[in-house]
Protein backbone atom coordinates (compact mmCIF):
# COMPACT_ATOMS: atom_id res chain seq x y z
CA UNK A 1 0.00 0.00 0.00
CA UNK A 2 1.81 3.51 -1.28
CA UNK A 3 1.05 5.44 1.48
CA UNK A 4 5.15 6.45 2.30
CA UNK A 5 4.06 9.91 -0.15
CA UNK A 6 1.69 11.48 2.26
CA UNK A 7 3.95 13.22 5.16
CA UNK A 8 1.12 12.80 7.86
CA UNK A 9 1.23 8.69 7.34
CA UNK A 10 4.69 8.45 9.38
CA UNK A 11 3.23 10.75 12.34
CA UNK A 12 0.36 8.50 12.88
CA UNK A 13 -0.07 5.76 15.87
CA UNK A 14 -0.12 1.74 15.40
CA UNK A 15 -4.21 2.21 16.07
CA UNK A 16 -4.26 5.67 14.03
CA UNK A 17 -2.56 3.90 10.91
CA UNK A 18 -4.55 0.76 10.70
CA UNK A 19 -7.81 2.65 10.70
CA UNK A 20 -6.45 4.77 8.30
CA UNK A 21 -5.42 1.38 6.17
CA UNK A 22 -9.02 -0.28 7.22
CA UNK A 23 -10.86 2.77 5.83
CA UNK A 24 -9.10 3.04 2.28
CA UNK A 25 -11.05 2.83 -0.83
CA UNK A 26 -8.35 2.63 -3.82
CA UNK A 27 -9.15 4.11 -6.87
CA UNK A 28 -7.55 3.28 -10.19
CA UNK A 29 -8.95 5.76 -13.27
CA UNK A 30 -7.61 7.06 -16.73
CA UNK A 31 -7.02 10.00 -18.05
CA UNK A 32 -9.04 12.12 -19.09
CA UNK A 33 -12.40 11.35 -16.63
CA UNK A 34 -14.35 13.88 -14.71
CA UNK A 35 -13.62 13.20 -10.96
CA UNK A 36 -16.44 15.34 -9.83
CA UNK A 37 -17.60 19.09 -11.56
CA UNK A 38 -18.29 22.43 -10.10
CA UNK A 39 -21.24 22.72 -7.71
CA UNK A 40 -21.49 19.41 -6.84
CA UNK A 41 -21.29 17.92 -2.97
CA UNK A 42 -18.42 15.47 -3.10
CA UNK A 43 -19.00 12.60 -0.71
CA UNK A 44 -14.92 11.38 -0.77
CA UNK A 45 -11.61 13.22 -0.21
CA UNK A 46 -9.01 12.29 -2.71
CA UNK A 47 -5.67 10.62 -1.75
CA UNK A 48 -3.65 10.53 -4.90
CA UNK A 49 -0.52 8.06 -5.11
CA UNK A 50 -0.10 8.41 -9.31
CA UNK A 51 -0.41 10.78 -11.61
CA UNK A 52 -2.27 14.48 -11.98
CA UNK A 53 -5.00 15.80 -11.52
CA UNK A 54 -6.46 19.62 -12.97
CA UNK A 55 -8.73 21.61 -11.12
CA UNK A 56 -10.41 24.29 -12.78
CA UNK A 57 -13.33 26.59 -12.84
CA UNK A 58 -15.55 27.46 -15.72
CA UNK A 59 -18.41 30.34 -15.93
CA UNK A 60 -20.99 29.79 -18.33
CA UNK A 61 -19.98 30.26 -22.21
CA UNK A 62 -16.40 31.16 -20.74
CA UNK A 63 -13.38 29.54 -21.14
CA UNK A 64 -11.63 27.19 -17.89
CA UNK A 65 -9.13 28.53 -15.67
CA UNK A 66 -6.74 26.26 -14.15
CA UNK A 67 -6.27 26.54 -10.04
CA UNK A 68 -3.93 24.18 -9.85
CA UNK A 69 -2.70 21.07 -10.66
CA UNK A 70 -3.09 17.93 -7.64
CA UNK A 71 0.31 16.17 -7.34
CA UNK A 72 1.46 12.58 -6.09
CA UNK A 73 1.17 12.81 -1.77
CA UNK A 74 -1.57 15.41 -1.85
CA UNK A 75 -4.83 15.81 -0.70
CA UNK A 76 -7.54 17.60 -2.51
CA UNK A 77 -8.55 20.72 -0.83
CA UNK A 78 -11.32 21.66 -2.46
CA UNK A 79 -13.08 18.19 -2.34
CA UNK A 80 -12.22 18.00 1.54
CA UNK A 81 -13.58 21.43 1.82
CA UNK A 82 -16.98 20.68 0.23
CA UNK A 83 -17.42 17.35 1.61
CA UNK A 84 -16.21 18.29 5.28
CA UNK A 85 -18.50 20.97 5.19
CA UNK A 86 -21.05 19.70 2.90
CA UNK A 87 -21.30 22.33 0.80
CA UNK A 88 -20.45 22.88 -3.60
CA UNK A 89 -17.36 22.16 -4.94
CA UNK A 90 -15.82 25.63 -6.31
CA UNK A 91 -13.91 23.98 -9.06
CA UNK A 92 -14.21 20.45 -11.23
CA UNK A 93 -11.63 18.22 -11.20
CA UNK A 94 -10.60 16.25 -14.50
CA UNK A 95 -7.55 13.31 -14.46
CA UNK A 96 -4.75 14.69 -16.40
CA UNK A 97 -3.38 11.50 -16.66
CA UNK A 98 -4.04 8.04 -15.65
CA UNK A 99 -4.56 7.70 -11.78
CA UNK A 100 -4.25 5.33 -8.82
CA UNK A 101 -5.15 6.90 -5.05
CA UNK A 102 -7.92 6.31 -2.15
CA UNK A 103 -10.80 7.90 -1.36
CA UNK A 104 -11.56 8.65 2.36
CA UNK A 105 -14.76 9.52 3.66
CA UNK A 106 -15.89 12.13 5.85
CA UNK A 107 -16.06 10.61 9.21
CA UNK A 108 -12.82 8.82 8.81
CA UNK A 109 -10.76 12.51 7.71
CA UNK A 110 -12.71 14.02 10.91
CA UNK A 111 -12.18 11.22 13.23
CA UNK A 112 -8.06 11.45 12.38
CA UNK A 113 -7.90 15.47 12.59
CA UNK A 114 -8.93 15.04 15.76
CA UNK A 115 -7.02 12.86 16.81
CA UNK A 116 -4.02 13.91 15.09
CA UNK A 117 -2.71 17.70 15.16
CA UNK A 118 0.46 16.41 12.62
CA UNK A 119 -2.81 15.73 9.97
CA UNK A 120 -4.41 18.68 11.03
CA UNK A 121 -1.31 20.49 10.34
CA UNK A 122 -0.70 18.84 6.80
CA UNK A 123 -4.02 19.64 6.01
CA UNK A 124 -3.83 23.45 6.75
CA UNK A 125 -0.29 23.34 5.19
CA UNK A 126 -1.92 22.23 1.79
CA UNK A 127 -4.88 25.69 2.39
CA UNK A 128 -1.78 27.71 2.39
CA UNK A 129 0.05 26.53 -0.67
CA UNK A 130 -3.14 26.59 -2.73
CA UNK A 131 -4.07 30.30 -1.14
CA UNK A 132 -0.62 31.13 -2.62
CA UNK A 133 -1.01 29.69 -5.84
CA UNK A 134 -4.04 31.58 -6.48
CA UNK A 135 -2.96 34.55 -4.79
CA UNK A 136 -0.15 34.54 -8.03
CA UNK A 137 -2.61 33.03 -10.63
CA UNK A 138 -4.95 36.78 -9.89
CA UNK A 139 -1.63 38.52 -9.96
CA UNK A 140 -0.45 37.36 -13.06
CA UNK A 141 -4.14 37.31 -14.45
CA UNK A 142 -4.26 41.12 -13.68
CA UNK A 143 -1.12 42.96 -13.31
CA UNK A 144 1.80 41.06 -16.20
CA UNK A 145 1.08 40.75 -20.11
CA UNK A 146 0.00 37.57 -21.57
CA UNK A 147 3.18 37.39 -23.52
CA UNK A 148 5.25 37.19 -20.63
CA UNK A 149 2.63 35.04 -18.58
CA UNK A 150 3.16 32.19 -21.90
CA UNK A 151 7.04 32.76 -21.76
CA UNK A 152 7.54 32.24 -17.92
CA UNK A 153 4.81 29.36 -17.95
CA UNK A 154 6.74 27.62 -21.23
CA UNK A 155 10.54 28.21 -19.29
CA UNK A 156 9.21 26.37 -16.06
CA UNK A 157 8.53 23.21 -17.54
CA UNK A 158 12.05 22.40 -17.41
CA UNK A 159 12.27 21.37 -21.36
CA UNK A 160 12.38 23.38 -24.08
CA UNK A 161 10.16 21.61 -26.14
CA UNK A 162 6.21 21.61 -24.81
CA UNK A 163 3.89 19.33 -25.78
CA UNK A 164 0.60 21.23 -26.00
CA UNK A 165 -2.17 22.59 -28.00
CA UNK A 166 -3.32 26.04 -27.43
CA UNK A 167 -6.86 25.44 -26.09
CA UNK A 168 -5.26 23.64 -23.41
CA UNK A 169 -2.20 26.28 -22.68
CA UNK A 170 -5.29 28.41 -22.77
CA UNK A 171 -6.87 26.52 -20.06
CA UNK A 172 -4.02 26.86 -17.88
CA UNK A 173 -3.60 30.48 -18.46
CA UNK A 174 -6.71 31.84 -18.07
CA UNK A 175 -7.33 33.51 -21.37
CA UNK A 176 -8.87 31.96 -25.10
CA UNK A 177 -7.77 30.12 -27.83
CA UNK A 178 -7.81 33.14 -29.85
CA UNK A 179 -5.63 35.05 -27.92
CA UNK A 180 -3.15 32.49 -26.91
CA UNK A 181 -2.90 31.72 -30.47
CA UNK A 182 -2.41 35.18 -31.70
CA UNK A 183 0.12 35.88 -28.67
CA UNK A 184 1.67 32.98 -29.78
CA UNK A 185 2.30 34.15 -33.27
CA UNK A 186 3.65 37.03 -31.93
CA UNK A 187 6.35 35.56 -29.96
CA UNK A 188 7.38 33.70 -32.90
CA UNK A 189 7.83 36.71 -35.16
CA UNK A 190 9.98 37.75 -32.19
CA UNK A 191 11.59 34.20 -32.14
CA UNK A 192 11.35 33.79 -28.86
CA UNK A 193 9.22 30.26 -29.64
CA UNK A 194 8.72 28.02 -32.43
CA UNK A 195 5.43 27.08 -33.25
CA UNK A 196 4.74 23.05 -34.46
CA UNK A 197 1.65 21.38 -34.48
CA UNK A 198 0.71 19.93 -30.93
CA UNK A 199 4.04 21.66 -29.58
CA UNK A 200 5.97 25.21 -29.30
CA UNK A 201 9.43 25.38 -28.80
CA UNK A 202 11.19 27.96 -26.92
CA UNK A 203 14.09 29.45 -28.67
CA UNK A 204 15.66 31.92 -26.23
Amino acid sequence: MNLDAFSFVSTLNKEQKTYLIDNLKPINIPSGNILFYQGDICHDILLLTSGEVRLYIQAEATDEITLYTLKVGEQCIINTASTLSNTQAISSAITQTDITGYLLNEEVVKKLMHQNDDYQKYIFSLYTIRMGSLATLIEDIKFRRLDERILKWLQAQGTSNIIIKHEELANILGSSRVVISRTLKELEHKQKVKLSRGSIEVLS
